[in-house]
């Protein structure tokens, strides 16, 4: 089904040279306007001493990134090119291709910029990491399910992350329930 997925999506690349401009700046550059939103609203929340949700990005980012390395350790897909005959539009080397790593990277920071710094920036953020995942699979450089699965790897960073969080907050406030430790 993932070879399925990756012809419906693929077929047309390099047909309509408009459509295929779009798709290689997604799948190549999108990235880095991610990346710069993303800085953007780290500064400002660090301007408004807003240090934690920073750290909880980061820590996002790492777990995703460590558990995408493991992935990839592990893993025996080859990207789509190496092993049918497909539309590649975008120039990339051999190898594993299951996590995208600019799936994992995108939805990463889209995910911790919604749950931790702002929710709007982060579904838009979402969007640009669907957007990017798409057009990985249209220039042919991965298949439906890795950039599934770099997604999956950023939830659950995400939502480890969020548990954690949570999970300290509640145990401060059960040790300290009137509030005293901040106000001496």
């Amino acid at each position: 089904m993932n070879y399925q997925l990756f012809e419906l999506l693929n077929r047309d690349a390099g047909r309509f040279d408009g459509l295929d401009d779009v798709m290689e700046f997604t799948a190549s550059w999108l990235i880095f306007g991610v990346f710069a939103v993303a800085a953007v609203l780290v500064a400002r929340a660090l301007w408004r001493r807003r240090v934690r949700p920073v750290v909880e990005l980061g820590v996002t980012l790492v777990l995703a990134f460590l558990v995408s390395t493991l992935v990839t350790r592990f893993s025996t897909q080859l990207r789509p090119f190496q092993n049918h005959h497909v539309h590649q539009l975008i120039p990339h080397g051999p190898g594993v291709s299951l996590p995208s790593d600019h799936a994992t990277a995108a939805f990463a920071v889209a995910f911790g910029i919604g749950l931790f710094l702002d929710r709007r920036w982060g579904i838009l953020l979402t969007v640009a990491a669907l957007a990017i995942g798409v057009a990985r699979v249209w220039a042919g450089v991965h298949y439906p399910g890795d950039v599934a699965a770099g997604a999956v790897i950023a939830g659950l960073a995400a939502a480890a992350v969020l548990a954690w969080s949570r999970w300290r907050s509640l145990r401060s406030r059960a040790a300290d329930p009137a509030g005293l430790r901040g106000s001496r």
